[in-house]
């Protein structure tokens, strides 16, 4: 179950306020969530944002990944992003580990690359061989 921090449209015409939910990403946008975090506003002049930072971190600790526009929102009310420094350690690792492969890598290819060039000649002298014995027929 795949389980996201989104925002659910509240309000009336052309008067939004959301609700910042977690919720099922099968679920529809207003539909049945699963723990309501906080509201926001973007109609006042200071956005008004109101949200639970306990619960907003607590759920992101749990796995819940929020959206493009949730991060945003919870970014201004400031809720602290616990995984982004198990994701930092992980991916430093991932790079070391293609770099040393790279460098293995890299001492087979320059000897294949030369070994084919010589055969490409033949292969195209054939070719032109072949051509002028069609415009000669």
């Amino acid at each position: 179950m795949a389980v996201k921090i989104r925002l659910t449209r509240m309000g009336d015409k052309k008067t939004p306020f959301y609700r910042v939910v977690v919720a099922d990403s099968r679920k529809a946008r207003d539909g049945k969530y699963i723990d309501l975090l906080g509201t926001f506003n973007p109609l006042t002049k200071p956005e008004e944002i109101k949200i639970d930072a306990n619960k907003a971190a607590s759920w992101l600790t749990k796995g819940a990944e929020p959206t493009e526009t949730a991060k945003v929102v919870l970014k201004k009310a400031n809720v602290v992003f616990p995984e982004k420094k198990a994701k930092v350690k992980k991916e430093a690792k991932a790079t070391k580990a293609v770099k040393v492969e790279e460098k293995v890598e890299e001492k087979p290819a320059a000897k294949k690359t030369a070994a084919k060039k010589p055969a490409a000649k033949k292969t195209a002298t054939k070719t032109t061989a072949k051509k002028t014995t069609k415009k000669e027929a």
